[in-house]
């Protein structure tokens, strides 16, 4: 099977929040960026995949700065690590205030999918072949999720 490298599949997208999309403190709702990630982290995992991907798990979302009412919100995401049938996807929100100019980086997450093949059962991805300097801190990064993952599972099979 085919390497790519992570520019291969990455994607940017952008959103301008509205007062529909605000919890009452007038601030992005949680679950609308939320959403907002999984939608483009999909859209990379499918991309990479060449088939339908599905998310297995959201193992981090770091919250770092509020995003206001007329911010813009640029979402950047690519592949980090590829397993046998599983991918993560990082995706890096940043908050731009379209007046100012200043660009604040928002928030964080790491996804894993799993691809799928025609009957829905779990298919081989293609390896992530990690490039720039960037990329390859982001795969070592991700290995070391990937180990500490694997840890806490053990861990908690262990104490039943």
């Amino acid at each position: 099977m085919q390497e790519k490298t992570p520019s291969q599949s990455a994607a940017e997208t952008r959103h301008i929040v509205m007062p529909d999309h605000a919890n009452h403190y007038g601030t992005l709702f949680g679950g609308t960026l939320m959403s907002w990630i999984d939608m483009i982290a999909v859209m990379v995992a499918q991309r990479h995949c060449g088939k339908e991907a599905v998310t297995a798990s959201v193992d981090r979302l770091n919250f770092i700065a509020p995003i206001e009412i007329g911010d813009h919100v640029v979402l950047r995401a690519s592949v980090n690590y590829t397993g046998k049938t599983s991918l993560e996807v990082g995706v890096q929100v940043s908050k731009e205030n379209p007046y100012e100019g200043t660009v604040v980086r928002a928030t964080t997450a790491y996804l894993t999918f799993v691809a799928l093949d025609e009957t829905k059962r779990p298919s081989l991805v293609p390896q992530v072949r990690p490039e720039t300097e960037a990329e390859i801190r982001r795969y070592k990064n991700a290995v070391l999720r990937q180990e500490s993952n694997r840890d806490l599972l053990r861990k908690i099979r262990e104490s039943k």
